[in-house]
């Protein structure tokens, strides 16, 4: 339903990840896959980065639990799974 991507990740980042499933949605046709970047950086224009690279939203670690509900509740239709 939804991807917390690392953006630090070895081999591949989260930059490159989040590019490959959006190329791999937009070549099938899929629905919109929410990624929300995860990232230990909290410089300017890391969000933008982030926002660049395909993913819907940032998280900033070390992050609150309410933080991590905001972000679910934001790309999650609770609804819907009662």
């Amino acid at each position: 339903d939804l991807v917390l991507m690392d953006c630090q990740m070895p081999e591949m980042d989260g930059y490159a990840a989040t590019r490959e499933i959006r190329d791999r949605e937009d070549k099938r046709g899929a629905r919109h896959l929410p990624v929300i970047g995860v990232t230990a950086n909290a410089m300017i224009g890391d969000r933008e980065r982030v926002l660049a690279a395909g993913m819907d939203d940032y998280l900033s670690k070390p992050f609150t639990f309410d933080a991590l509900r905001r972000v679910l509740q934001r790309w999650l239709d609770t609804e819907k799974r009662g």
